[in-house]
């Protein structure tokens, strides 16, 4: 794998004529991603390897335009957004990735019925093509065909306003959901709105970081007291450790309750460690043992036991216990230490306990 076979691989998705050549192009990504990278070029195989997967996104939503237009309902009444969220939002998938989308598209109140005509159609043709491109939807339906996630501008304003008026745990979860929102196709001034419109909510609504507090600290890092692994006891999995809910979702989720707080708009964990850095919420000390723990996880998520069934590849997040030797297993003890450092630490600058940074701001 090399930069090249990349570059000759986007080029070719920017012209695939239908969703059979994006499934081929996407059983590309998983040929040119046969070997595991060594740690210290993870973070660049996984910008190449989100890039390719982005491209696929794209090209389905320019094939669903082409699509719409054909079927006689025409072209894009108004401007639109094609959006990201979870793991795409962060530039964070794997080989196994699913569909966690939404849409947002500008305020035409003489528009309004055409234009959700319109991209309810487009929607559907693009999560259509994507699942037949080995992309299944998201199983708790944060999706850009139900219209909860597809929405004008001012229609997602209101709903922002209602999740913060309201914080009961799924507000506050799909609050979380929108942090990580990001434009992979069509206008970006649209979403850059929208997350100004979310961040500019925050100071007025205090209570809002609390409960996010609570759903961040809701996956544990499965390290324990004595510096042991927490594996799996029973099962098919058994002695295999939840690499994805032991150890990359609560750094993922800790790291973004501190960028929510200090206002920075980045949806990549990295980019918002070094955002922290430099607003001086994180020393680099700080920001340098994160980044090393989080590098590993994203190393150890591509070693997790993957199935593939109708095509679709899918994962389990779990490392098996044969994948665990002596040396990863000292790497994985220690990241995860700092990983329930930065849990402490996140919730001590959260309820404002002593211990918690306590430098910088909003910016």
């Amino acid at each position: 794998m090399n930069d090249s076979d990349w570059s000759r691989l986007l080029m070719r998705i920017g012209s695939a004529e239908d969703a059979r050549d994006l499934r081929g192009m996407r059983n590309e990504i998983y040929a040119l991603s046969a070997a595991c990278p060594a740690s210290g070029a993870i973070d660049g195989y996984y910008r190449r390897l989100n890039a390719a997967h982005d491209a696929i996104v794209r090209r389905a939503v320019r094939l669903a335009e082409a699509e719409t237009a054909r079927s006689g309902i025409g072209s894009p009444p108004v401007p639109y957004a094609y959006m990201l969220f979870g793991s795409g939002g962060r530039g964070e998938q794997t080989h196994a990735s699913d569909q966690d989308s939404g849409l947002v598209y500008e305020d035409r109140p003489e528009r309004a019925e055409e234009a959700e005509t319109y991209f309810a159609h487009l929607s559907g043709t693009v999560v259509r093509m994507l699942v037949e491109a080995g992309y299944p939807p998201c199983e708790g339906n944060v999706i850009s065909r139900n219209p909860a996630w597809r929405r004008s501008l001012g229609e997602w304003k209101r709903q922002l306003d209602e999740w913060f008026a309201d914080p009961t745990w799924e507000a506050v979860r799909y609050l979380l959901i929108v942090a990580d929102g990001r434009c992979v196709a069509g206008d970006e001034r649209l979403v850059r709105e929208l997350k100004e419109y979310y961040y500019g909510n925050m100071p007025v609504h205090p209570v809002i970081v609390g409960r996010m507090l609570d759903n961040t600290m809701r996956h544990k890092v499965l390290v324990g007291v004595f510096g042991q692994l927490l594996k799996e006891r029973y099962g098919e999995d058994s002695g295999s450790l939840d690499v994805k809910y032991g150890a990359y979702i609560p750094m993922v989720n800790a790291v973004r309750l501190l960028a929510v707080q200090a206002g920075l708009h980045e949806t990549s964990t990295l980019r918002r460690l070094e955002r922290l850095r430099e607003a001086g919420w994180l020393d680099e000390d700080e920001k340098s043992a994160y980044e090393m723990a989080f590098l590993l996880f994203l190393r150890l998520r591509l070693m997790t036991t993957e199935r593939t069934e109708d095509g679709v590849r899918t994962s389990n997040g779990m490392v098996s216990a044969a994948k665990l030797t002596k040396d990863t297993v000292d790497e994985l003890k220690e990241a995860l230490r700092i990983g329930k450092r930065l849990q402490r630490v996140v919730r001590k600058r959260t309820l404002g306990e002593p211990g918690g940074p306590h430098r910088g701001g909003r910016t």
